[in-house]
């Protein structure tokens, strides 16, 4: 059995049809999603916000917490230096 390296260096490997589509697709929307980017990038930034919030407030709940999605806004909008100040805190009390 050939080595999958050597058979693509001998040229003699097909990419499926099937693949093929899927890749031409993958470029189709990558385009899309540059254009997107240029021109909305205030709705892109809303979008990630909310997927932020709605991911914070899914691991919660998975882990049996309950927090309001308000509550997760405000810990996620607080400044960065007030997490990194509370993680240092933390290894500094060697908890």
């Amino acid at each position: 059995m050939r080595s999958t390296l050597r058979r693509f260096s001998d040229g003699k490997a097909a990419i499926p049809p099937a693949t093929a589509w899927y890749l031409s697709d993958l470029g189709e929307f990558r385009g899309k999603q540059e254009l997107y980017t240029r021109q909305a990038p205030q709705r892109l930034k809303v979008l990630r916000e909310h997927a932020l919030i709605e991911s914070a407030v899914s691991s919660n709940r998975i882990e049996g917490v309950s927090v309001e999605p308000s509550r997760v806004r405000d810990v996620l909008a607080s400044p960065k230096p007030l997490f990194q100040d509370g993680l240092s805190r933390v290894h500094r009390a060697g908890w």
